[in-house]
């Protein structure tokens, strides 16, 4: 029995050492991703902004926009800023488009589509380049599956020869799967047939995503699993995880232990749908994880570049009970709840750039908890609030609730109230 335990325990570590030795290959989507579900987006202005911010942080690989598809004439906010990059001059090194694919007609021509052609005109040197293969996303796309096979190889071509990448070199070119949990789950043989296809293309790699957030995290780590049986490194392979279920930074994390190179996402936690697994949940828990790769970034400017973000696009505040990124995640409401330096798997807010928060919940807050909310209502030093009182404190407030009132008490007016009650001298 000892012997199986430790079996386990093995593997656990092990499945631990990938997530600490692992340096992923990112793509920062928030110029893109977080604007696209938020109540207000971006302007150009704002993008302008937000570019040199994103890149100081560490990003290398940035996603500058997406070339619409469905009504390419009608410009939007994205197309004027890859033209005002292009027009000033301004370094695109390292920077993508979303384009789509072109089509080979029955008799061999060949039209390359509006996002590829806007991509050569803006001069940005790398794509995501996006394919549907499950049968109702190639319905949707208006091609069949015969139609994709001979246009993907001409696409690429195409791509290779009318685009100039970083540094005058060929352009990384990475085909997402946008609908590719659905593609594996429904149209498994085709998929893999297009899998094999692209593991004899001159292309950087192959994205795919969980569009809807509605796969379960094995289910994922298991197409990662084929993805990865079909191209074999060098050949990145990618994720993007919408949060549906609610399974997104749990399905990441299994897609890089079953073998994902990386991951494109938004800083922030908003996305196009209710949210996503974003690039700061998958950075902050590659921290907690011990992965030393990760101080390539600032990260201790992490927390407050992602919620001054997601701020920004939504012109409302970081919901409170945000994991990681929300205010809450880091207001105890017990000590006991403290995450520690250096304690297995604690991430302190300290290490992405947040400081600890107090929370008065009258049924399990404690000394240490209610000293700190004092300290931040009053100013004063928490070690200045006499035992004896903030024990009464406790006291009353469970009694109140016996009582059958119901009092917020993390509220300042009525933290003081409470404070005075039990003897302590007005501040």
């Amino acid at each position: 029995m000892l012997d199986s335990t430790r079996a386990v325990v093995d593997r656990l570590k092990a499945r631990l050492q990938r997530l600490q030795e692992i340096e992923p290959y990112l793509i920062d989507l928030s110029l893109r991703e977080n604007p696209v579900g938020a109540r207000v987006g971006q302007t150009l202005q704002d993008k302008l902004n937000l570019l040199p911010r994103i890149r100081e942080f560490g990003f290398k690989n940035i996603l500058l926009g997406t070339l619409d598809y469905s009504m390419p004439e009608e410009l939007e906010v994205d197309d004027d800023f890859m033209m005002y990059l292009r027009d000033h001059h301004i370094d695109m090194t390292g920077g993508f488009a979303f384009t789509d694919i072109g089509l080979v007609a029955p008799d061999g021509s060949f039209k390359p589509s509006w996002s590829m052609k806007k991509l050569k005109d803006y001069g940005v040197p790398n794509t995501l380049h996006e394919i549907y293969l499950s049968p109702e996303g190639m319905q949707e796309a208006k091609y069949d599956f015969a139609t994709l096979m001979r246009s993907l190889p001409v696409t690429i071509e195409w791509l290779r020869a009318n685009i100039r990448g970083d540094g005058g070199g060929p352009p990384r070119i990475l085909i997402n799967i946008v609908d590719g949990c659905d593609a594996f789950a429904e149209n498994l043989d085709q998929t893999c047939q297009v899998l094999e296809l692209l593991a004899k293309q001159p292309i950087e790699g192959v994205s795919f995503e969980d569009d809807r957030g509605t796969y379960m995290p094995f289910q994922v780590g298991g197409y990662v699993a084929i993805a990865r049986s079909y191209l074999p490194p060098p050949l990145k392979l990618l994720v993007h995880m919408h949060a549906g279920g609610g399974f997104e930074n749990a399905s990441l994390i299994e897609a890089l232990l079953e073998g994902a190179d990386g991951v494109w996402g938004g800083l922030p936690k908003r996305a196009a749908i209710i949210g996503h697994a974003s690039l700061g949940e998958l950075i902050a828990n590659l921290v907690r994880a011990g992965n030393q790769n990760m101080h390539k970034y600032q990260l201790g400017n992490l927390l407050p570049l992602a919620t001054g973000m997601q701020i920004l696009d939504e012109q409302e505040r970081v919901p409170d009970d945000l994991p990681i990124l929300g205010s809450s995640a880091y207001r105890l409401t017990l000590e006991f709840f403290r995450q520690k330096p250096g304690r297995f798997m604690d991430l302190p807010p300290e290490a992405i750039g947040g400081t600890y928060g107090y929370r008065i919940c009258p049924v399990v807050s404690d000394p240490p908890v209610i000293r700190g909310r004092l300290a931040q209502v009053t100013g004063q030093p928490a070690d200045s609030f006499d035992k004896n009182v903030i024990d009464q404190m406790i006291r009353l407030m469970r009694r109140s609730l016996r009582e059958g009132n119901r009092v917020a008490w993390d509220e300042p007016k009525a933290l003081l109230f409470l404070y005075e009650q039990a003897g302590g001298t007005p501040p």
